[in-house]
């Protein structure tokens, strides 16, 4: 999809991210609020992005370090830890509704994926709610039902994992792939 670009938030973002956020979870009982917002971004602001579409604002992405099995709390804004996980949590990604179902989701977990690759990270994880188990399945992620989940979730939320392939980088000059090892 041409028009489409994938960038950090800025703090002019913030009005944006939270009406997309009250329009996807509001009805749900899921929506967190500016402030928890907000926090997931202080706590990570290089694994924070938004996607924008024909110039205007599409979508979002927040993510952060966070130990691998754990996940925020909906109901608590972050201590800003910052401490170094081998994982990055997906916390939320919302797209506008009338960009829905032309993959960019996807699009923007690939983007996510590359950078938790760049930053070290061996494993992405992410808590599917209202059913997006769908989604998230196809780019890799499994679920993981023995990982109990804080109530804010709800209980139909499944926490989800991806094991993250290296980079491919050039190889370095040596031995072919083919040699056998004496």
């Amino acid at each position: 999809m041409t028009g489409v670009r994938i960038r950090l938030l800025r703090d002019d973002d913030w009005p944006m991210v939270i009406a997309a956020e009250e329009r996807a979870y509001a009805a749900s009982g899921l929506c967190e609020g500016g402030e928890a917002l907000k926090s997931r971004h202080r706590a990570s602001p290089g694994t924070c992005f938004v996607l924008e579409h024909a110039g205007g604002f599409g979508g979002y992405l927040l993510a952060l370090p966070y130990p691998l099995f754990g996940c925020p709390d909906l109901g608590l804004t972050e201590s800003g830890n910052g401490a170094r996980t081998g994982n990055l949590h997906t916390h939320d990604v919302v797209i506008a509704e009338e960009l829905r179902g032309r993959g960019l989701a996807p699009r923007m977990m690939c983007h996510l994926h590359d950078t938790a690759r760049a930053a070290g990270c061996r494993t992405v994880s992410l808590v599917a709610v209202l059913g997006a188990q769908a989604v998230w399945a196809p780019l890799g992620y499994r679920e993981r039902p023995d990982v109990e989940l804080p109530a804010s979730y709800g209980a139909e939320a499944v926490y989800m994992v991806k094991p993250l392939e290296p980079a491919v980088t050039d190889p370095a000059p040596g031995p072919s792939l083919g040699a056998g090892v004496g």
